[in-house]
């Protein structure tokens, strides 16, 4: 007997078929007018970009990393300094803060909404303050879609002077009472990884903000830190420019963004409803809205489950194997009083499924069977 197909577990030519050549007619108009570097479809995209977030500003960047490190350069953000940061993310949260020359502080995260446990940054600024560091800024990341608390996070964050940076990388597209992520902090990034809600063809970034000067600088940062013209150099920045193509992509997606966070909804839900009673599912949020860049269920025997979905041809990934206060690069670095064992035990039973927009009823019915044979 033959192995079954396998699921595609994000699905972009999906998308494509769904929008019809508009991606490709996009394209071609970049290779038609040939301005590859800043043409006019970027200023088109930051302008639509920072609409549909409800922020003032959008400057668009190279990748995800790079709008997270843009935006502490523009704070002034360096050596001496402390970044606040959870531990059960995707590195460049903290990588960020060490590219900088900053020194990020890990806290733990909370066990149900694996987002920054807000209750441990007081600990975590006393324990940066102790080692002679500054603390200066915090980034909470809205992870696998769904947005953080950002009301207790801010509260925190003004008890000590912080700012906040929202990693908005998987979180773009949610919401939290009526207020679209990208709209939340001081600033917010995010990124446009193929995988991502939103992705490009490509790498591509963003930093959204209301604050007319940090726009300005980021502009500055983004092109080598340019002043009047490109060879008025008036500080120190990177070469982090979007490419017009990516833009151009992103533009056409955008348009059917709105579509598309609906059906990861309703996909979301099917798996929710089918498998609650065997897994532990998402939890939500009250007043929140997730994008859905992944769903993530907690089993107890990961690699029997895995094991059968892919018997079945269903595709699973580990979002994220390894907590960042682990990893070997940045074990080193402090973290908040009490550790971060809440993001060793989900690094040990998360379990991410297929989802994407695109996924079809059937499809759906062999993932649920699959998890729900293996449990």
């Amino acid at each position: 007997m033959s192995e079954p197909s396998s699921i595609p577990f994000i699905d972009l030519q999906a998308q494509r078929a769904h929008l019809g050549g508009r991606v490709e007619a996009a394209i071609a108009r970049v290779l038609d007018h040939g301005q590859f570097i800043m043409g006019p479809e970027v200023a088109a995209f930051e302008k639509e970009l920072a609409a549909f977030a409800g922020a003032r500003h959008a400057v668009s960047c190279a990748n995800g990393t790079e709008a997270l490190v843009m935006a502490l350069m523009a704070w002034g953000i360096g050596p001496g300094d402390a970044v606040l940061v959870p531990s059960f993310s995707f590195i460049a949260t903290a990588e960020c803060a060490v590219l900088v020359g900053a020194t990020p502080v890990f806290v733990d995260v909370l066990p149900d909404t694996f987002d920054i446990d807000a209750a441990g940054l007081d600990g975590a600024v006393a324990a940066a303050q102790e080692m002679g560091l500054h603390p200066r800024a915090v980034i909470p990341v809205d992870l696998f879609g769904l947005p953080a608390d950002h009301a207790a996070v801010a509260a925190a964050a003004a008890r000590h002077g912080l700012l906040v940076l929202d990693d908005a990388a998987q979180g773009f597209g949610g919401s939290l009472n009526n207020r679209r992520v990208g709209a939340f902090g001081h600033a917010a990034a995010t990124s446009f990884f193929p995988a991502k809600p939103l992705g490009c063809y490509g790498d591509g970034g963003a930093v959204l903000t209301d604050d007319d000067d940090l726009a300005e600088l980021l502009k500055s940062i983004r092109v080598h830190g340019k002043g009047a013209d490109k060879y008025d150099n008036v500080r120190p920045g990177l070469n982090a420019r979007l490419d017009t193509l990516q833009a151009a992509v992103l533009l056409e997606k955008l348009a059917v963004f709105p579509e598309e966070l609906e059906a990861r909804q309703r996909v979301a839900e099917r798996y929710t409803a089918a498998l609650a009673d065997c897994a532990e599912t998402p939890a939500g949020r009250a007043g929140a809205r997730s994008a859905w860049a992944q769903y993530t269920i907690l089993v107890d025997d990961r690699e029997k489950v895995m094991a059968a979905c892919k018997a079945a041809g269903v595709p699973t990934q580990v979002y994220y194997p390894i907590p960042m206060h682990a990893q070997t690069g940045y074990a080193r670095y402090p973290q908040a009083p009490g550790g971060c064992p809440v993001s060793e035990s989900l690094a040990r039973r998360v379990l991410s499924l297929p989802m994407h927009p695109y996924l079809a009823a059937d499809d759906q019915d062999r993932v649920i069977a699959a998890v729900r044979g293996a449990l």
